[in-house]
């Protein structure tokens, strides 16, 4: 997915104040401010906002949950929240502030992967279909992404609209450190024995090497009108 993808659906102009909620290390904020938009960034973890901060100095960056937000009352024209309500046991108290700073008018932009639709080529795809629930495990809310058009709409939202990107990688090394980390979740979940995931994770390295890797994750960009 393209930088500027949630800048459409946003619906912003030069000189429109923006908050990215969960901005991590910042590259929204950094596209954002390219845009000649007034950006605003969150995030409650200090260390990535003291990165997001050296990458684009002359935006606003606040540490603070997303059901918290240091903002006045519709105070910014565009509200964008990317890979956060997996990790939301309760979404309605973010949408809630969502709608508080947003002026009447403003758009907000939902940007996720919902964990169900993961799609990577195996020699026993059976086996790969119960690791990604593994994988699921170790999110709150892992098909989250699916009920965002849902949640929009239930808190009062209007002109919601749904747009799919397709990312697909064929770099094995790119994922290595996510597959381990979902067949050590399958494992513990006792869903798979360890020598299955071991076999598991030697067949998906050499299809590294072959250049046979492939995982396909469907992103979901979700906006809607305050």
């Amino acid at each position: 997915m393209g930088e500027h993808d949630f800048l459409d659906g946003l619906r912003l102009s030069a000189g429109d104040t923006c908050v990215d909620v969960g901005c991590g290390d910042g590259n929204a904020v950094a596209a954002l401010t390219r845009a000649h938009i007034k950006a605003i960034g969150i995030d409650p973890d200090p260390s990535v906002i003291a990165v997001a901060r050296a990458r684009t100095p002359g935006a606003v960056f606040h540490v603070a949950h997303s059901d918290h937000l240091p903002l006045e009352d519709e105070s910014v024209d565009g509200y964008r929240a990317a890979n956060l309500f997996h990790l939301l046991p309760d979404p309605l108290p973010t949408l809630t502030e969502a709608r508080r700073v947003l002026r009447a008018g403003g758009r907000i932009a939902l940007v996720g992967q919902d964990y169900g639709f993961l799609l990577l080529d195996s020699d026993d795809q059976d086996l790969t279909d119960v690791i990604g629930l593994g994988l699921e495990s170790r999110s709150v809310a892992p098909r989250a992404a699916r009920s965002y058009r849902d949640l929009l709409l239930d808190t009062g939202f209007h002109e919601v609209e749904v747009a799919v990107h397709t990312r697909v990688t064929t770099d094995y090394q790119k994922l290595a450190d996510n597959l381990a980390d979902a067949a050590s979740a399958a494992v513990e979940k006792a869903l798979i024995t360890r020598e299955d995931a071991d076999g598991w994770l030697a067949e998906q390295a050499d299809r590294g090497r072959r250049d046979r890797f492939l995982g396909i994750a469907p992103i979901l960009v979700v906006t809607g009108t305050r």
